[in-house]
């Protein structure tokens, strides 16, 4: 299994439609863009080498150093099979 996690969602948002609109949307939105458009580009690129398999985007989940930190409320946000 492989866990990914994205620290840097407001600035590739940014970096795409400006600071001043990235402003006005709140860190959660721009961190669930990023990673809808992650998981898209991931399987497209898995398929594309003919890996089959499961991706799912999980709120409530965290990487912190060496641990995944598991939260009270964890959900599956997206799932996708390829």
């Amino acid at each position: 299994m492989i866990l990914l996690k994205i620290t840097n969602s407001s600035e590739v948002v940014a970096s795409k439609v400006g600071k001043f609109l990235e402003s006005l949307t709140p860190d959660a939105m721009d961190q669930t863009t990023v990673e809808d458009i992650v998981v898209g580009k991931l399987i497209e690129n898995l398929r594309a080498e003919g890996i089959k398999g499961e991706v799912a985007a999980v709120k409530g989940m965290e990487l912190e150093a060496a641990e995944i930190v598991m939260q009270d409320a964890m959900r599956v946000r997206r799932h996708e099979r390829f």
